[in-house]
């Protein structure tokens, strides 16, 4: 590792709307050496992601503009490449892996096609060798029955393995260099190793550079050689990784390390009122076949599950992307059908209608993993906390409902007076804090938590797992809180179900499960995501 094959120097990034310009990126100045692994490091906001896209030139030009500096990649300085320059370069010598992978697979195109058309435009690759090459890729990042896969469509996919689509289209020219922008975030701490495990080994096999763009310390002691640590546009700090972990200078690098979710769960009251219960519950798609449409099987997204959640409690719901987290969630608060016993506070609601659930809404609510999705961009905040006491407290004014608006936006650590802005004018954890704000609003006695701070930096998902564990301690909440985030799900959780392929590997309180774990896939879980040396990936993908 001698040679740099990439090498920013005095880089600047300013944007530019009406007669305002702000800079993004503020002078800075790394490199990356060949078969090296550099992470760009800091929070949401910090410049990482814009430094990233100026290697390929993929900011919203013109309003984006450099006023400064250079990118040298093999001896070209890429801000001064031709459009036919960049073309070549992006996806053949370069090329990057997002971080929302929903937004970069085209909707309306399969799996196949996608990836073929990368194969097709840079290397001329047809038919049955296109196709083969297509089944290598995706062996490769871990899809299970590619064969089964090619013809579906992303929307027909879990967010893990439309996250794993993405890399093997990015890996599928073999690059020298792969800018992998926050590519594990939303994925299961399993799948995370595997990932991890593919590109370390890939860039080893054929020396590929790589850029590493993350917010979790945990994944750069796995993976890279040396860190750059962002804030504020500007690189703070930058040397080996080993060193800036060992001994870190700045203090923003001190408060990167020191941000984790801490504390304990509140202790778990037997005697306290179970609020949802589940017997045997099963959530079956049917899978159809032929000219008639003929049920020819099942997938079995949850199948024969008990489950008992207590006021005041939390149970963490785990498991691999696919393994039937969400679906549980979803067939609990009845937006989707089920089959066995389900009660909400005493009363038998499996065979409840959509009206006759209704009146009980106001009593189970949702946050969900992507606040900027689940927000209405359309609507300012006070309207989208207030919608829900319009349908079940109609009998309040108008002055009413906005003091109870105010009221929940303080209480979850927001200032009432931002409250006619819209969400797009918030950051990401502010826009979480609002989705918990419209849920709480209400009163619920249960809440599902779904992934709910999966897409967040590290420091603010510390400060939302606080603000949750207050919000349960002050009004005996229930919470069902589904994560692939085992430090999350440790810090709030009393009971714990390890789930995989619709049913329950192992099940109790998780204190115990997380010292003392008896299933090797749950021991697999525990090494992945507490960076323990037996990872068991056998295990994990059998």
């Amino acid at each position: 590792m001698t040679d740099p094959i990439l090498s920013v120097r005095d880089l600047s990034v300013a944007f530019h709307q009406g007669g305002n310009t702000s800079v993004a990126v503020d002078h800075i100045s790394f490199e990356i050496k060949r078969g090296e692994t550099v992470a760009l490091v800091g929070e949401s906001g910090s410049g990482k992601s814009v430094s990233a896209n100026s290697i390929l030139k993929l900011l919203p030009y013109p309003s984006a503009s450099h006023p400064s500096g250079e990118i040298v990649f093999n001896g070209k300085d890429l801000l001064k490449a031709s459009d036919a320059e960049l073309r070549h370069a992006r996806g053949n010598d370069i090329t990057m892996i997002f971080q929302e992978p929903m937004t970069s697979l085209n909707p309306l195109h399969s799996i196949e096609r996608q990836i073929g058309e990368i194969l097709e435009l840079h290397q001329g690759l047809e038919g049955a060798a296109r196709r083969t090459r297509i089944l290598e890729l995706l062996n490769q990042v871990g899809i299970r029955e590619p064969e089964k896969r090619l013809s579906a469509y992303p929307h027909e996919l879990s967010g893990g393995q439309r996250q794993r689509v993405m890399i093997a289209m990015a890996l599928a020219n073999r690059p020298e260099l792969l800018i992998a922008d926050e590519p594990t975030t939303a994925l299961d701490v399993t799948v995370q190793a595997q990932i991890l495990e593919l590109l370390k080994t890939l860039k080893d096999e054929h020396g590929m550079s790589m850029l590493f763009i993350t917010h979790d310390l945990g994944i750069v002691r796995k993976i890279a050689d040396r860190v750059c640590v962002m804030t504020k546009g500007k690189i703070v700090e930058t040397g080996p990784t080993a060193e800036i972990f060992a001994n870190p200078q700045h203090a923003y690098t001190r408060h990167l390390l020191a941000s984790e979710p801490k504390g304990n769960p509140p202790p778990s009251d037997a005697s306290k009122p179970i609020v949802m219960e589940a017997s045997d519950m099963k959530v079956w798609f049917p899978i159809k076949a032929g000219f008639l449409r003929k049920v020819v099987d099942h997938v079995k997204a949850v199948d024969g599950i008990d489950l008992k959640l207590r006021a005041g409690q939390t149970l963490g719901v785990v498991g691999e992307s696919g393994s039937g987290k969400t679906t549980l969630g979803l067939a609990l608060t009845r937006l989707i059908s089920s089959k066995g016993r389900i009660a909400f506070i005493g009363k038998d609601i499996d065979r409840y209608s959509f009206n006759e659930m209704r009146p009980l809404r106001n009593r189970m609510q949702i946050v969900f993993q992507d606040p900027y999705g689940s927000l209405s961009p359309r609507m300012s905040v006070a309207d989208i906390i207030a919608e829900g006491l319009k349908i079940h407290e109609r009998a309040l004014s108008d002055n009413e409902r906005d003091a109870r608006v105010a009221a929940a936006l303080e209480e979850v650590g927001l200032d009432p007076s931002t409250r006619w802005r819209y969400p797009h004018e918030f950051s990401g954890g502010q826009r979480q804090r609002i989705a918990i704000a419209r849920a709480m609003v209400l009163k619920p006695q249960f809440v599902m938590l779904d992934e709910p701070t999966s897409a967040l930096d590290m420091s603010v998902q510390a400060q939302v797992v606080d603000l949750l564990r207050d919000l349960q301690s002050k009004h005996d909440l229930a919470y069902l809180f589904i994560s692939h985030d085992l430090k999350v799900v440790r810090a709030l959780a009393n009971e714990m179900i390890v789930m995989r392929m619709g049913k329950v590997v192992e099940q109790g309180p998780a204190e115990r499960i997380f010292n003392d774990p008896s299933q090797d896939y749950t021991k697999a879980l525990m090494a992945a995501a507490f960076n323990l040396e037996a990872v068991n990936l056998t295990a994990i993908r059998q």
